[in-house]
């Protein structure tokens, strides 16, 4: 079975006060985004790996490749104007197998996750990791907001990994707002999505106190 993952990666920064996009921020000496790519790489070597980057960005990419020495194969695709229209853009270089798509500032991924979601998404055709909501949840009301059963939600995380020829028909669709990742674009088919346990350390880095964290982590 083929084994393939879409690194989506067409985050700004706004969110981080940078004025460099935060997939290219350091961490341990190198940018998030090649922890991300190795996450992969050293889970599966013959891995397909597909970069889905902004077109403005890529030069970039390269000079950062070049300074770090960064050798780990992988195909560079151009983003699109959603995360939507990105994704859709790098199906097109995927042809059959099982294919995942991950997010570019998700580094601490392990490979415990990786190899539950590839190895149901065989059987299962759409496997999405999630964790349990820690936290009391309220729901926001026209009167006010209530307290709800934390139980009743988890969290979403990436890699989410499908059949990939349901993916591509997924992505067929026409584009909706609601469409706010892979799994609710499949789901719109009508297609039921399995669960798999992620792991907590797999956060997404988007603020200054997330990149804090990913400090800890990637010295852990």
């Amino acid at each position: 079975m083929t084994y393939t993952v879409l690194i989506v990666a067409g985050g700004k920064g706004l969110r981080m006060g940078s004025d460099l996009p935060k997939q290219f921020l350091p961490i341990g000496g190198k940018p998030v985004l090649m922890h991300t790519i190795e996450a992969f790489h050293h889970f599966d070597r013959t891995m397909k790996i597909i970069l889905v980057l902004p077109q403005e960005q890529q030069t970039y990419w390269q000079e950062l490749c070049a300074k770090h020495s960064f050798v780990i194969e992988h195909t560079v695709v151009d983003g699109g104007e959603t995360r939507f229209h990105s994704v859709k853009n790098g199906l097109a270089c995927v042809n059959s197998g099982l294919v995942g798509v991950h997010d570019g500032v998700r580094p601490f991924v392990s490979p415990e996750v990786i190899k539950r979601c590839y190895e149901l998404a065989a059987i299962k055709k759409a496997v999405i990791p999630v964790i349990d909501v820690v936290e009391t949840v309220r729901h926001i009301t026209e009167t006010g907001s209530e307290t709800v059963s934390r139980n009743d939600y988890k969290l979403v995380q990436t890699p989410q990994v499908f059949d990939a020829e349901l993916l591509k028909q997924a992505y067929a669709q026409e584009y909706t707002p609601f469409f706010t990742d892979d799994a609710s674009v499949v789901e719109a088919m009508g297609i039921p999505v399995c669960l798999v346990e992620g792991n907590r350390e797999n956060i997404k880095i988007t603020t200054p106190f997330d990149l804090k964290i990913s400090s800890a982590l990637v010295n852990v």
